[in-house]
């Protein structure tokens, strides 16, 4: 049996950041690594080539009257920039203070081990559980997986099963744990505005033609209204009530306004009338500006007019909307609020749909749930409760995993999404960290799951 902790250790050596060609012999060296491991306890290794990083497809066939779960990770991590803000190599995985510290501890390598683990340790225990496993791990999802749904395609009869399981969502505190109800879609555009044909001098200019930075500043503001919401005709008509039962849940949190202000060290928050911060961040769609420039960047000054201006925006949306139609929506008000005397040229970013799943008992439970995920989410509130001490919370996360809906519409999988890394873990960020006790408790919960419904289909 290997240990969890040395293991995650392992995976994280490997530099795999999906990105940048430079560090193609760490993908190649984690992608390796994580076949190696599951070959080892007596999975069937196939690597699925793609146009960009190659998926694992790791399979533990059996009876075809045995559950089939899907395990989902990925072994492609982060920039691990800015160096100098770390207190340890981002490569050289550190434990300090009950926490593993290291790019990919958390964002994926450390959650999926859990699951690996809890598999390895059910499978020595009982080496005849009925229940067929594979393991899907791609190496682009922190690219935007953009050979994934292709993969699905090629693939759908072989991931044909009764759920997938996966951790790449988040819980507020290593003792509160979330079960992900629901997942925000997202979709975009890349706005350049052109002015002048050059950049020109605004003194002999200035007056006579329209900056197209104050154009693009124009723009944006009319994407929102003073009280913060998206001034899109249409943007809204899809929303769903939000039931009482989820508005609970959120208030469940171990956590309030003044902490959350403190965490993110602001003076304010930005929040719509009769709303939480933490309701917003799950219930509402949202407009963002990604990234806005234009002009003279450099020390100093340059009194120029420049030639263009761009802005990158992107919205999150809610289940019921679609992306495709926002984005349209929001093209068509770009183009309406785009002033005479500068040329926009509008670039649709790829997105994803918004994926929901309501647990079994709730309001408006789908009467045709299948019998076997309804068993997966008690087989996890049971589980969960037992590894940490307290019931989990059934929660939408705000934020996207396009796979998650693809899985859905192309093979017909639900999610059981099991937040195993915290805001304090920070990903994408420096000193990135994995919390043991998510760690050892977590590999508890994930065997209790995956043996009770084993159990379940024999039953």
């Amino acid at each position: 049996m290997f240990d969890p902790l040395e293991a995650i250790k392992a995976y994280v050596r490997y530099p795999s950041v999906s990105t940048d060609p430079k560090y193609k012999d760490g993908m190649d060296g984690a992608r390796n690594y994580i076949a190696n491991l599951l070959k080892g306890i007596g999975f069937s290794i196939e690597i699925i080539e793609t146009p960009l990083h190659p998926i694992v497809l790791a399979e533990r066939s059996g009876d075809p009257s045995w559950p089939h779960i899907i395990i989902y990770g990925h072994y492609d991590v982060q920039p691990e920039d800015p160096v100098t803000q770390w207190a340890s190599p981002p490569f050289e995985p550190e434990v300090r203070n009950r926490r593993l510290y290291g790019r990919g501890t958390a964002d994926n390598k450390g959650p999926l081990m859990v699951h690996v683990a809890a598999v390895a340790q059910l499978l020595e225990e009982n080496p005849e559980t009925p229940i067929r496993i594979t393991f899907l791990i791609e190496g682009e999802e922190e690219i935007g997986s953009p050979s994934f749904s292709p993969f699905l395609e090629r693939y759908k009869d072989r991931l044909r099963g009764d759920l997938v399981l996966l951790s790449d969502s988040s819980s507020p505190d290593p003792e509160q744990i979330v079960i992900t109800t629901a997942l925000r879609g997202l979709t975009g555009v890349n706005v350049e505005l052109t002015g002048p044909c050059t950049d020109v001098h605004s003194g002999l200019h200035g007056g006579a033609l329209l900056n197209p930075i104050q154009a693009l500043c124009d723009i944006c503001a009319a994407l929102h209204t003073s009280d913060g919401k998206v001034n899109i005709p249409h943007f809204y008509d899809d929303v769903l009530p939000v039931p009482d039962w989820e508005r609970e849940e959120v208030a469940r949190l171990p956590q309030n306004e003044e902490a959350y202000k403190r965490f993110l060290n602001l003076p304010a928050l930005h929040i719509a009338e009769g709303s939480s911060p933490f309701e917003a961040i799950r219930f509402s769609p949202t407009l963002e500006f990604n990234g806005i420039g234009g002009g003279y960047q450099g020390e100093g000054s340059k009194t120029i007019i420049p030639s263009k201006a761009f802005v990158k925006i992107t919205c999150r949306l809610v289940p019921n909307q679609k992306a495709a139609t926002i984005q349209q929506y929001l093209i068509d008000t770009i183009r309406e609020n785009c002033p005479r005397g500068v040329t926009a040229h509008i670039t649709p970013i790829p997105g994803g749909e918004p994926y929901i799943i309501i647990p079994p008992g709730r309001p408006n439970t789908p009467t045709n749930q299948p019998v076997l995920i309804a068993e997966a989410f008690k087989a996890a509130e049971c589980s969960i409760t037992e590894a940490f001490g307290q019931k989990p919370l059934f929660l939408r996360e705000g934020g996207s995993i396009p796979i998650i809906a693809d899985l859905k519409n192309v093979v017909g999988l639900d999610s059981l999404m099991i937040g195993l890394f915290t805001p304090e873990d920070n990903l994408h960020a420096p000193n990135e960290s994995f919390h043991l006790d998510i760690l050892e408790k977590g590999i508890q919960a994930s065997k209790g799951i995956l043996a009770h419904i084993a159990k379940y289909r024999m039953s």
